[in-house]
């Protein structure tokens, strides 16, 4: 079974995880702080300036294409709403994969304690609007 995904809801995640990092990791926001607690350097050369961003940016896609694929599983399997699917999909991935992963790593590693609530809570706000965006435009016929 290849499940249905609403891909204009995809993009429309994507855009909303770029605004949001965009303000996340604003200096005025949390981007002084989470440089300082990472000891990220500012970029040498352009490239080093422009990659992480197209790579976040594809990543974000293959995230909400991702997430829109399994809450359609979802959907199908428990039934009920689709925004509640959604929501409850989107959570229970980020809790069992993104930040499972994220703490494990950074735990290991021997990272600030406030740094790894940064990245978790990032990767929470973000999954929680692309879940929203694709939980209220499900895709055509399914619901």
């Amino acid at each position: 079974m290849i499940p249905e995904i609403n891909y204009w809801a995809v993009l429309l995640a994507t855009v909303a995880a770029i605004v949001i990092g965009s303000i996340w990791y604003t200096p005025k926001v949390l981007g002084d702080r989470w440089k300082r607690l990472a000891e990220v350097k500012p970029p040498a050369t352009s490239v080093q300036a422009w990659l992480p961003i197209v790579v976040s940016i594809v990543l974000s896609f293959l995230l909400a294409w991702v997430l829109a694929g399994s809450v359609a599983i979802a959907w199908h399997f428990y039934g009920g709403s689709f925004l509640v699917s959604s929501l409850v999909t989107a959570l229970t991935l980020w809790a069992g994969f993104t930040a499972g992963r994220i703490i494990t790593h950074d735990v290991f590693s021997q990272q600030r304690v406030q740094l790894i609530v940064i990245n978790v809570l990032y990767e929470l706000l973000l999954v929680v609007v692309m879940a929203l965006i694709i939980g209220v435009w499900p895709p055509a016929g399914t619901v």
